[in-house]
């Protein structure tokens, strides 16, 4: 068992129950909120994640990992005011969202640059890990990068390599959003592994867009978790594929190797929410307990099996 710090405070892993581990409240672009978005009801857009999270605690999900790292804002007293008014636990991130560039912050900060000092991506997130995410005195549990088609530019080099080092000093696990049709996540087990990172305690986002089993059992194979966690989002893969690349998975033997979620979130301001349900009508968080796994038991997936995915892999994410 394992200490996992939750935006509420503390809890021992073996308290997570059953955990979607790659879920989001709210993804925001602050800067266009602020500037634009003149709409915006705060205590509103609270009171609909309140309730949209106690529905899925109704449906039996006890705990949900929130990646929202900088990029793509993250606020996290706006979290607090959610997390304060329910019984689901809300595990948040530290890192860095970029498919490219780092923010100007960084440009001139860092080994060789003009500013020449420590990489201070690493310091920031070791920072939210171990004192606390700027003064809201919650800590962040894991951390995330990402890749995705531009590949390994210089940007997302440097802040894969931070995260990897931010996770060799404070053991904290790792999820990355990749691109599978580019293989992205092989390279990304590269790099982790490079900087110190134990890959039995990394994510590999977005495999469920895969039905490439090879690709996925190397993935497995070299100790990482295959994050299923796309459910509903069919403009990218069809509920249907994802059930039967899980199914034959778990048939090959790597249930111990499969988490779940449907990177969805109770905002989002990309799309209205109208846009959203049209085009995206299962892009919800009630897909997986409502229909997905009953369509897994259906296939032949066992109810331990189940467990695993939702219970057990969770926990030694952590211990």
């Amino acid at each position: 068992m394992a200490q996992v710090q939750t935006v509420t405070g503390p809890i021992d892993s073996s308290s997570l129950g059953r955990t979607l581990v790659h879920e989001h409240i709210f993804i925001v672009n602050e800067e266009m909120r602020q500037n634009y978005d003149m709409g915006w009801d705060e205590e509103e857009k609270i009171t609909d994640a309140v309730a949209k999270l106690n529905d899925l605690k109704a449906a039996g999900i006890d705990t949900i990992f929130d990646p929202t790292v900088v990029g793509l804002g993250r606020y996290i007293p706006r979290v607090q005011k959610v997390a304060e008014q329910i019984d689901l636990n809300i595990v948040v991130a530290t890192g860095l969202y970029t498919f490219n560039d780092l923010p100007h912050k960084f440009d001139h900060h860092g080994p060789g640059l003009l500013i020449d000092e420590p990489e201070p991506l690493v310091g920031l997130f070791v920072t939210d890990i171990e004192t606390g995410i700027a003064d809201t005195g919650v800590k962040a549990a894991f951390l995330k990068c990402a890749i995705e088609t531009p590949g390994l530019t210089p940007g997302v080099e440097r802040t894969m390599r931070a995260v990897g080092q931010a996770s060799a000093q404070t053991g904290a696990p790792i999820t990355v959003h990749t691109n599978p049709s580019t293989e992205s996540g092989l390279v990304a087990q590269r790099v982790l592994k490079e900087e110190g990172a134990d890959l039995s305690k990394v994510v590999i986002g977005h495999s469920g867009d895969s039905t490439d089993i090879d690709y996925l059992m190397t993935i497995a194979d070299n100790g990482s978790f295959l994050g299923m966690d796309r459910f509903g989002i069919d403009a990218y893969l069809p509920t249907e594929q994802r059930v039967e690349t899980i199914v034959e998975l778990v048939r090959r033997g790597y249930a111990e190797k499969i988490t779940l979620a449907h990177d969805a979130s109770c905002y989002i301001d990309y799309f209205t929410q109208e846009e959203k349900e049209t085009a995206q009508p299962n892009w919800h968080f009630r897909h997986i307990p409502d229909e997905v796994i009953p369509t897994l038991l259906e296939r032949g997936v066992s109810e331990d099996d189940i467990d695993t995915m939702l219970v057990k892999n969770p926990r030694r994410y952590f211990e």
